[in-house]
């Protein structure tokens, strides 16, 4: 049966959980706000299949991709919604084109991120954009090995792990099945973020309508965080919105994030790095690009593209480049290394739980005799 002695050693996949015949294995939210599987022994008959599934205790050999390319979607208009380039929107419209299905992480109705499907392209938005938060699978394996028996196409995205979750869930190669990974910084809690949505909604009295984590208004390099607030559901949203807009770099929640703070701790150990998650395809922001190819670059996005697996992979409808693979590589260092383990990581967790989230990444931020004291004491003895 599957043991998690260290919190390192499990990505919070789901694949142990989905496989489980006795439906023995359930996920439990640590003190973190991440989701870990435990057994129940008295419906648990050992029978191996959940460690056989482990992606951590099964992983693959690294590898390296066998083309890559810079990218962009040839309408503008999609672009400027998608993240980077615009690469999943045009991949996902060719599987639907087919009349196949295509899996996501978007949120919810509270704001939480979860994985769903849609079948059409008009559900596609709610996909587009990163999602700077682990979601939650649900029962999306068990969908998509139901999609591929009956012979459907299938587009699924996620994290590494999640893709290599996936894959060791299903056991066997689909050949109508497309999986996309992205180059991955790790995955912040969910309990971190929704404690910073609700220190915002405090902060403007307000209804939270829309988020976008990478709005481009500043640039595609110097992307924006947007929150869209609404004194009431009610009420014309013109002239009764609230907007908090930040730079990236100015946000705290995106401080948190690229700072390390508040990772899974799977992710400063990370098991599918270096194209171990078995992905067909990868893609992420092709960040260098102004200097490796100014001529490319007009700060509207470029994606990065790497073909990992010999797939039927149509580009039509991209602009698209072929590079040497370190060119990818050279500004995009979290394809194959996992991110560092800052020494008040243990610590902003620990007291964001209690004193909340601004005030736990200021106590990790400040200089102040204090703090200091009191962050150093935390790693002595906590």
């Amino acid at each position: 049966m599957i043991k998690i002695y260290k919190k390192e050693d499990c990505c919070g996949c789901s694949a142990c959980v989905h496989i489980c015949p006795k439906h023995s294995i359930a996920f439990k939210e640590d003190s973190e706000g991440f989701l870990y599987p435990h057994v129940d022994l008295k419906t648990c008959v050992d029978c191996g299949l959940c460690e056989k599934v482990c992606p951590v205790l099964n992983q693959n050999d690294e590898r390296l991709p066998l083309q890559t390319f810079a990218a962009k979607h040839r309408d503008d208009e999609v672009r400027m919604k998608s993240s980077s380039g615009g690469v999943f929107t045009l991949l996902a419209e060719h599987i639907l084109d087919k009349g196949g299905v295509v899996f996501g992480a978007k949120f919810n109705e509270n704001w939480e991120v979860i994985h769903d499907y849609v079948e059409t392209k008009e559900g596609l938005a709610p996909f587009r954009g990163s999602k700077y938060v682990q979601s939650n699978i649900g029962n999306s394996y068990k969908l998509v090995e139901e999609f591929l028996k009956i012979g459907r196409e299938v587009m699924f995205t996620g994290t590494p792990c999640q893709i290599a979750g996936l894959k060791k869930y299903l056991r066997k190669d689909y050949k109508n099945l497309l999986t996309v990974d992205f180059v991955c910084h790790g995955v912040p809690s969910p309990m971190v973020w929704k404690k910073y949505l609700e220190e915002e909604i405090d902060r403007y009295k307000a209804i939270l309508t829309h988020i976008n984590f990478r709005d481009k208004s500043t640039g595609w390099k110097n992307f924006s965080v947007i929150l869209n607030f609404a004194k009431s559901k009610s009420v014309d949203f013109e002239e009764k919105s609230l907007v908090m807009s930040t730079v990236f770099h100015e946000n705290p929640y995106m401080e948190a994030f690229m700072s390390n703070l508040c990772l899974r701790p799977s992710c400063y150990a990370c098991p599918a790095k270096s194209g171990k998650s078995g992905a067909d395809v990868t893609i992420g922001d092709f960040w260098g690009i102004d200097t490796i190819g100014p001529d490319i670059d007009d700060d509207k996005g470029v994606s990065l593209i790497l073909v990992n697996n010999y797939c039927k992979l149509d580009l039509t409808g991209l602009n698209y480049n072929l590079l040497p693979y370190e060119n990818a590589i050279e500004r995009n260092i979290c394809i194959e290394k996992s991110v560092s383990l800052p020494v008040n990581r243990n610590f902003f967790m620990r007291q964001q739980a209690t004193e909340g989230f601004l005030d736990s990444l200021n106590q990790c931020k400040t200089n102040k005799l204090l703090y200091r004291v009191k962050r150093l004491l935390f790693r002595l003895f906590c």
